[in-house]
């Protein structure tokens, strides 16, 4: 068994980003900054659901990925995209006709910047 989940690659050691982990007042904290009630029981389960969070990114962060070619998605293949062409003409003067107010060609609108 590999020691990330079976990924395979190799681990390095990076400085840790997290270096400690949350406090229960640190979790008081973030529910007064967004300004969430917040009880003991919910504190100590939101606490290590966190803790438990910043593990896993700091256990990621320590993977070696030097060889790994970046990916735009998971799933690799190739969009399928249309050729990139006008398919209709210009309808400036046809929308116009369903602006509440329009003159010499532009569309007015109400003053909203004193």
């Amino acid at each position: 068994m590999f020691p990330c989940g079976g990924s395979g690659l190799a681990l390095t050691r990076r400085p840790d980003p997290f270096p400690m982990p949350l406090s229960l007042d640190d979790v008081y904290r973030l529910a007064h900054l967004a300004r969430i009630h917040i009880d003991a029981i919910e504190a100590q389960q939101t606490l290590a659901q966190l803790n438990d969070i910043f593990a896993l990114i700091e256990r990621m962060q320590r993977v070696d990925t030097s060889g790994v070619e970046p990916m735009a998605h998971p799933l690799g293949g190739a969009q399928r995209l249309r050729e990139d062409a006008v398919t209709e003409g210009d309808t400036w003067q046809e929308n116009l006709k369903n602006a509440p107010a329009a003159a010499d060609g532009l569309l007015l609108v109400p003053k909203v910047i004193e």
